[in-house]
């Protein structure tokens, strides 16, 4: 049978009785696969754009939605097959790139994991060593370092400790140049 005498449900029919069917019109047939291919593609765009907004809502901050992205035409229109799949690809593309950003920052965050555990047993064989929480995908300035208990003494004795710093840093120029004088 060929694609012209192939049988189409009609949509119009009544819901209920036997179903009646009408022969495809040859000239719609372009149409009709035009219209399925543009709704394919859309489909698809719709499920890279939904894959691609998880990946960064799940990274955030370490991975940045931006990157290759174009500019869009002014005003909405009409895209054409080939735009649809250029797009269709550049998002693939856009996806794949941050799946790989995202699996090696999770590969650095379980090494630094696995460092901190060590440093917690055998403090001694890290010393001085230094960190920073960032690198275990914490948020703040903290970081995790290796320090003699009891400072010099404890340094010669081989007294070593695990500390984690209170936090940030005051900012530059926060420190008051007064004197103790001028304070009141």
């Amino acid at each position: 049978m060929t694609p012209p005498e192939q049988a189409v449900i009609d949509r119009g029919a009544p819901s209920r009785g036997p179903i009646s069917y009408r022969p495809i019109d040859p000239d719609r047939s372009g149409e009709a696969g035009e219209r399925a291919a543009r709704r394919s593609l859309r489909a698809q765009v719709d499920r890279l754009e939904r894959e691609l907004c998880e990946i960064v809502a799940d990274s955030f901050p370490h991975v940045s939605p931006h990157g290759g992205a174009e500019q869009a035409p002014a005003g909405p229109r009409l895209l054409s097959l080939g735009e649809l799949e250029r797009s269709r690809d550049r998002l693939a593309g856009r996806v794949q790139e941050l799946r790989g950003l995202t699996a090696e920052r999770l590969e650095r965050e379980r090494r630094a994991c696995e460092r901190l555990e060590r440093m917690k047993l055998e403090p001694g064989r890290y010393k001085f060593a230094r960190l920073p929480v960032r690198e275990l995908g914490q948020g703040g300035c903290g970081v995790w370092e290796v320090r003699p208990r009891l400072g010099l003494i404890g340094m010669l004795a081989g007294w070593w400790q695990v500390k984690l710093s209170s936090g940030c840093p005051l900012p530059k120029g926060s420190r008051s140049t007064r004197g103790p004088a001028e304070r009141s």
